[in-house]
């Protein structure tokens, strides 16, 4: 590597430091490169409910950039994203209690799964119950270790792992038909 080049989370660095002196194109550029993936956890979370999530990214990019002055950089900056996109998700079921009807599918990365595993395990991870759910969506889903989705979901690193374990416990049982040798 030659002294021109630099690794995707020095060009990260260097915009987040100029969004945190209030550059609106660095900041731009920062939502560019994690609004996919917000997204994707809000879609999951709301359990489909596409403009739900979006509108909730949103508002998570919203309240990003009026206190991008305060990340400190403890943790990666996606991880202080989901951390806002989380919190967005809770407000929002705060202040609308009323249970939302479930979508038909819900996307999950299952390209070598056949289609009817695929609807099954689907169902299996909306019957979870919520915390659980939210668990194994940032873990598995999200790609996060345990330690960045304890961090996002404001949660004990025991009391996350615990979510987590319960949750693969329910599936593995309420897939065990699925189960030919593999481990869930």
């Amino acid at each position: 590597m030659d002294g021109a080049t630099i690794t995707q989370a020095e060009a990260e660095s260097a915009l987040l430091g100029r969004a945190s002196a209030g550059d609106r194109p660095a900041f731009g550029e920062l939502v560019r490169l994690h609004q996919a993936r917000v997204r994707m956890q809000l879609r999951r979370l709301t359990k489909g409910d596409i403009a739900l999530a979006d509108d909730l990214a949103q508002e998570a990019f919203v309240q990003a950039w009026r206190h991008i002055a305060g990340f400190r950089g403890s943790a990666r900056f996606s991880t202080w994203l989901y951390r806002i996109a989380y919190h967005q998700f809770l407000m929002h079921q705060r202040s609308h209690p009323v249970q939302q009807a479930l979508p038909d599918t819900w996307d999950i990365a299952a390209s070598e799964v056949d289609n009817v595993l695929r609807l099954d395990i689907e169902e299996a991870v909306r019957r979870l119950p919520e915390m659980e759910r939210i668990a194994i969506v940032h873990c598995f889903q999200m790609d996060l270790s345990h330690e960045e989705a304890a961090a996002v979901l404001g949660l004990p690193l025991g009391t996350l792992k615990s979510h987590v374990a319960r949750g693969k416990a329910r599936l593995r049982t309420w897939l065990a038909a699925w189960q030919a040798g593999e481990q869930i």
